[in-house]
This record gives C-alpha cells, sequence and structure tokens, in this order.
C-alpha cells in the first residue's frame, strides 16, 4: 500500500509509527551508524530545526510534541544553529521542559568572523539551549573556518564540545570544504545532498569516508521540491524491496543508502512527520544498483 505525507498527517503520529514499523514502533530497531572518529552509534535519521521560531503556544505545541515523539522513538541527533532565527531558544525551553536532554545529540553551529566574536556566539549557545555541553559545534558555512576551529578544538579539550566540524549547504563550497577536509582533523561535516543534487556525492562523500568523518546530510528533501515533483504520483513497486512505505522515505533512504552517511536531517516540525521520517531509519536500505535504479526513475519525473 503506498502512503502518502498527506496520508501520515491524517493518521496522526502513534499511528504512523505503527504503520512503519510493521505494527508496532518498536518492531524494528532504528539504523546506527558509528561516528568515525569515536565508533558512538547514531539513528540515521534525525531533525533539522531550521523554523523552529517562536510564537503562540498554538505554534508550540506542535513542535513540543515533535520533539517527544522524536525522543520516544529513539531519536537523538537534532541540529540547529544561532542563525536560525529563535531555534536555539525554542529548543532550549522544550528540551528542558520534556526532561529529554540525556537522551538527545545536540548540535548547533557558529556564524562569526574572528576569535572574539566567535567565542560570545558560542558561548550564548549553552545559554540558549540550556546545557552545560553541547555534543557537536560546527563552523557553519565555512565562516572563518580555521579560527573557529581553533576555539572549538580549545573548547572540546575543556570538556564542553564532544565534536568538531564544518558544513555546508551550497555547491559552491565544495572546493574550500574538499581543501578544509584533506587538511583538518574533523569528527563531522555537513553537506546539503538529495536524488535531485547529487554533487556532493562525487568528491565530498568519498573523501569524507576516505578520511574517516562522519557526514550529516541537510537538505534530503531539496527544501521541499522533491515533494513537489512527485506529487500525486505513486510510488513504484520496487521501493517495496527496501522497505520504503512513503516519498519521504524513498528520498532519506536514498541518501543514507550512501556508504558515507551518517545522519539525514530533515526539517522537521510535525509529529506525524517525525513518525514518517524515522520509517526510513527502519528496515533495509538501498544498495548501490538500487540507488542508480532510484535516480533514473527521477530523473524521468
Amino acid at each position: 500500500m503506498t502512503i502518502t505525507r498527506r496520508d501520515i498527517l491524517k493518521l496522526g503520529a502513534g499511528a504512523a509509527a505503527s504503520t512503519f514499523a510493521g505494527g508496532t514502533q518498536s518492531a524494528v530497531e532504528l539504523t546506527m551508524r558509528p561516528i568515525p572518529s569515536s565508533g558512538e552509534r547514531l539513528p540515521v535519521v534525525g531533525i533539522g530545526t531550521n523554523r523552529y521560531g517562536t510564537g503562540s503556544e498554538t505554534e508550540i505545541a506542535p513542535l513540543r510534541e515533535t520533539l517527544k515523539t522524536f525522543a520516544a522513538a529513539g531519536g537523538k541527533l537534532i541540529d540547529t544553529a544561532p542563525m536560525y532565527g529563535s531555534s536555539e531558544v525554542v529548543l532550549g525551553e522544550l528540551i528542558a521542559g520534556l526532561g529529554i536532554r540525556q537522551q538527545l545529540f545536540l548540535a548547533t553551529k557558529v556564524y562569526a568572523d574572528g576569535r572574539e566574536a566567535g567565542l560570545e556566539e558560542m558561548n550564548a549557545s549553552f545559554s540558549r539551549l540550556r546545557t552545560n555541553r553541547i555534543d557537536l559545534i560546527q563552523v557553519h558555512n565555512l565562516s572563518d573556518t580555521a579560527t573557529q576551529l581553533a576555539t572549538m578544538r580549545e573548547g572540546k579539550s575543556a570538556g564542553r564540545y564532544r565534536y568538531v566540524g564544518v558544513t555546508t549547504s551550497r555547491d559552491s563550497q565544495y572546493d574550500e570544504m574538499e581543501t578544509v577536509l584533506k587538511n583538518e582533523k574533523l569528527d563531522f561535516v555537513q553537506v546539503d545532498y538529495s536524488i535531485e543534487n547529487r554533487t556532493a556525492a562525487e568528491r565530498i562523500l568519498p573523501l569524507a569516508l576516505e578520511r574517516g568523518v562522519a557526514v550529516l546530510i541537510n537538505l534530503p528533501f531539496g527544501r521541499a521540491r522533491l515533494f513537489s515533483a512527485v506529487r500525486g504520483k505513486a510510488l513504484p513497486p520496487w521501493a517495496a524491496e527496501f522497505d520504503c512505505g512513503s516519498w519521504a522515505q524513498f528520498f532519506l533512504k536514498y541518501v543514507i543508502g550512501h556508504p558515507a552517511s551518517t545522519c539525514a536531517i530533515p526539517g522537521t516540525r510535525k509529529p506525524a512527520h517525525v513518525a514518517d521520517n524515522l520509517g526510513a531509519a527502519r528496515g533495509r536500505l538501498p544498495d548501490q544498483a538500487m540507488r542508480r535504479k532510484m535516480e533514473r526513475f527521477f530523473d524521468t519525473l
């Protein structure tokens, strides 16, 4: 049976989780991947929070339920940034209120020029997120990378951060990202990658795999463009061969099927989307031959 994103919203988070887990949410464990620098394992699907803004309780309530559902289902990695409006503040309040901080792997970023500005921004993130330790700190879009990495490593040595990394969300920075990957010792890189935007697979993903660096995948839905491309279309029947029950899972299983991928972080603001997205972390993943078939199929849409 093909289930659409709209169908999932109608089902609700609990029912959707049951559907994608083969009857019960815990029936099939989430697929985990190791962080190469430590061996610590993370579920292959997390949450991006670019649009976790402040607002009325009506606007905040779904975000609270989203995080509650995510943690209850075994989700861990949540990615945010100071430049995502009020996302850090909202996350800090909700995570503290739910009492789930210890269950989560919390990642944020710094986007600053100069040591003092970077340090000030990093310090503010601890306050906004209401935590004394951040799991992953990242240089956002390669901003003053060498300076910020030096400060981050000091914080890592002091126990404030567990891992350090760099990010980009645009192909135009891949040359610089490649240079940083070759010359810096990193725990993580974050890069834009989807079945529509496959450029990262040419150089960045293979290099990260070679260098033993974990990879977070941002924009796996191509800023929702992928859903527009398949609107009104049924999943191909062969999607069942890798336990795929929705278009969201199709797109996510494609990116996490790449051996370099550690965790995809789709923007997620609704509990039902948590259930759907985490369905991609359950069951079989497409192998290389199947991923090529998925590419050919998508390219004809």
